[in-house]
């Protein structure tokens, strides 16, 4: 399986954080039909094929996924793409 593993800084606040996390969430949903749930302050996200996690640390989000077999062969622009999401919601 291959891995996704990126920490992205940031400077808002714990509950602007979690908002922003929330509105990725609900993309994923909508677009992917990602199932999301907030475990405190991790939301762990999983589909067939992916297996993932967004913490909330102070100052940094941490992202990690598992991709499955078919999803592996495009690590690099899925993870290009999560870069570039995380730019715009916590800039």
């Amino acid at each position: 399986m291959a891995g996704i593993d990126i920490h992205h800084p940031h400077q808002l606040s714990p509950e602007r954080a979690r908002e922003a996390v929330q509105q990725v969430a609900d993309k994923l949903v909508d677009k992917f039909g990602v199932d999301c749930r907030w475990q405190g302050d991790v939301l762990e996200f999983n589909r067939p094929g992916v297996d993932g996690r967004i913490a909330l640390l102070p100052g940094e989000v941490h992202v990690t996924a598992e991709l499955g077999f078919l999803l592996a062969a495009m690590q690099g622009p899925i993870e290009s793409g999560i870069r570039r999401v995380l730019d715009e919601r916590f800039a």
